[in-house]
């Protein structure tokens, strides 16, 4: 029995290449997967991009603890309802959250929220 292979003319013929069998590093396993996990799921603090802090900045914002407390709390309610880009409206401050960084992604005062329109978000929690 005899078997003929065709091969299309231009594709370069390579013979196969064994290995040597790779011994891979002993792992440093301080913490197990599991408890790893539940760490960064315990993280709640809510993080400020550099475009939000300028924001916050530029129009004189100062969160006070009760407001990021409240901030916080928003965020995770947003998390349970399956938001990942949200609008909080904290008082007279509206901030656009990535919900699923837990970052605030820009911030808006007061008197700029006459007129603006909010787009690219999927919910919205007033506090």
């Amino acid at each position: 029995m005899t078997q003929q292979f065709k091969v299309p003319r231009g594709l370069p013929i390579q013979p196969v290449q064994r290995q040597a069998a790779r011994t891979k590093p002993a792992a440093k396993q301080t913490d197990s997967f599991a408890k790893i996990l539940e760490g960064k799921l315990q993280q709640r603090t809510v993080k400020f991009s550099a475009h939000a802090a300028k924001r916050l900045e530029a129009r004189g914002i100062q969160l006070s603890e009760e407001q990021l407390q409240n901030l916080e709390e928003a965020v995770e309610k947003a998390r349970n309802k399956g938001g990942r880009e949200t609008l909080i409206l904290l008082d007279n401050i509206a901030l656009v959250v990535s919900v699923i960084n837990r970052t605030v992604i820009t911030a808006i005062d007061g008197e700029s929220l006459k007129d603006n329109v909010f787009t690219q978000i999927d919910s919205a929690v007033i506090t």
